[in-house]
């Protein structure tokens, strides 16, 4: 789809300048608040086809955990080189435990992961089946979740860590899977006492009920933001542009990122045309399981890093592009998104 002159105009950027923002992403301390997930993978072979019902058996041959929702997004946070403070709360069980070993393999300060007694932390299981030699494929999920609200002394903790972690921080990135450690009430009354803190959202519910956080930015994808206007927007872009105005201004945001999957990106800013940002590389994405969390990184990093909300647009943009071309819950490293900038620099000047 054709853009206009204004729109191209606006998305285009200094490709090598972006590459100095990436070199900046090692000296900035980035809080991450909300809700922690374990990804698990239960991988089988197949067997053959049971004789109780008409489906397949699988023969277990290894399981796999990898930090999920807020946890990935930690994750990516890291790998691109900043310091991350996680502030979360998981269960006292298995997927709490290994996702606290990890980050602690990490070499990352996991005070702020505090354990919640007889409280579930939030799990993806997904039963991966493949002849031998063969790429497994996904036949089943089944979710783990909590079925009561976190105790309000674990949310006391949170509040506490957070109103310390902030003092010391260049960015909060708040990844909200609707699990309830981010609260929009505390936000609220504590970013107003920050106000040069960058402050950004990936909310997959509730992205309204953040309006009075007092946030600098939200990346939102394309479907979050037809169910929180009760629409659809495909290739509707004025739809989009309805949408995207509507909750720029209702938020009173700085500016506002929607990811559109294979139709690229869209970035909203007061008084400032949208610019539409093709997506980075094919489109033919291997998995998109756990972008947004990558996207949410790249950005925050970006405008941490003194990038303007397009410059840190393109960057999340190409971070979004590299990790959907992997396998399951991935992450991005700032060599690799260097590397990325730099290809494409040579190609725009051959």
């Amino acid at each position: 789809m054709k853009r206009s002159l204004s729109q191209r105009a606006s998305a285009s950027v200094d490709l090598l300048a972006l590459a100095d923002y990436v070199e900046r992403f090692s000296s900035k301390t980035i809080v991450v608040l909300g809700d922690f997930v374990a990804d698990a993978f239960q991988i089988g072979d197949i067997t053959r086809v049971s004789r109780e019902a008409p489906v397949l058996i699988l023969k277990h041959r290894e399981t796999q955990i990898a930090p999920g929702g807020g946890a990935n997004a930690a994750s990516n946070f890291a790998a691109l080189g900043a310091k991350v403070i996680p502030i979360t709360a998981v269960g006292e069980d298995q997927p709490g435990d290994r996702l606290r070993e990890f980050f602690r393999a990490q070499k990352l300060d996991i005070s702020g992961i505090f354990r919640a007694k007889n409280w579930t932390t939030p799990t993806k299981t997904r039963f991966l089946a493949g002849w031998a030699h063969k790429v497994a494929q996904q036949v089943l999920r089944v979710d783990y979740e909590p079925d009561h609200a976190l105790p309000a002394g674990i949310q006391k903790k949170i509040h506490a860590k957070l109103a310390s972690a902030l003092k010391k921080a260049d960015a909060l990135a708040i990844s909200d899977y609707g699990f309830g450690v981010a609260h929009p009430g505390e936000l609220a009354k504590l970013l107003p006492r920050h106000k040069r803190l960058i402050s950004t959202l990936d909310s997959r519910y509730h992205l309204a009920d953040f309006s009075r956080a007092g946030l600098h930015s939200a990346t939102p994808n394309e479907g979050e933001m037809e169910s929180l206007h009760q629409t659809a927007i495909g290739k509707n872009l004025a739809e989009l542009e309805r949408c995207g105005r509507s909750t720029l201004a209702a938020m009173k945001l700085q500016s506002l990122l929607i990811t559109r999957g294979r139709d690229g990106i869209a970035l909203f800013e007061p008084s400032r045309p949208t610019a539409h940002i093709p997506i980075h590389g094919s489109d033919q994405a291997v998995d998109v399981t756990g972008a947004g969390d990558t996207v949410l990184a790249a950005y925050t990093l970006g405008l941490a890093s003194g990038a303007s909300p397009l410059e840190a647009a393109h960057l999340a943009n190409i971070a979004g592009g590299l990790v959907v071309m992997k396998r399951g819950t991935a992450t991005v490293s700032r060599a690799e998104l260097l590397e990325a900038i730099g290809a494409s620099a040579s190609e725009a000047h051959p």
